[in-house]
């Protein structure tokens, strides 16, 4: 595996999206994600993909603190911006969403976490125990270090 792609809204987030009379305004990241993602980052590229564009700011704040590079990406062209880092089979794609089943049959592996739409976990690689924003990310990192011996 070449490449780790994760959805952040619901794998790194908890999924919730807090809105004031002003509009988003806040995100919870959840704790050991970072770290975890420390552990493999030297072996696997990483990208963080999200379609929010309300809170993509929230996002790519997130993302800067953490170095790691993040795109908006619909979820209609996100198949087609995988395919641009590398080939697919090479992927790890992590996502919870009703949307995100459809886009685990195209990446050589998947992983959603236990919160995640019932029908996108049963098309997963790899269900995790934990919940989006609850170190789900984290143990799917320890997960690819063990399954990829990264």
């Amino acid at each position: 595996m070449k490449a780790f792609v994760i959805d952040v809204d619901g794998c790194l987030t908890d999924g919730q999206m807090w809105y004031s009379v002003e509009g988003k305004m806040f995100k919870a990241f959840g704790a050991d994600d970072h770290d975890a993602l420390n552990l493999i980052r030297s072996k696997i590229q990483i990208c963080l993909m999200t379609a929010d564009h309300l809170g993509y700011r929230i996002s790519v704040a997130r993302a800067n603190d953490m170095g790691i590079h993040i795109v908006f990406t619909p979820m209609n062209e996100r198949v087609d911006c995988m395919s641009k880092i590398c080939c697919l089979e090479d992927i790890i794609y992590m996502g919870d969403g009703i949307l995100d089943g459809d886009i685990f049959e195209k990446v050589g592996y998947s992983i959603c976490p236990a919160d995640g739409f019932y029908l996108t976990k049963q098309k997963a690689s790899y269900v995790c125990q934990h919940s989006g924003g609850h170190r789900a990310v984290a143990e799917a990192c320890l997960h690819i270090k063990e399954k990829f011996e990264l």
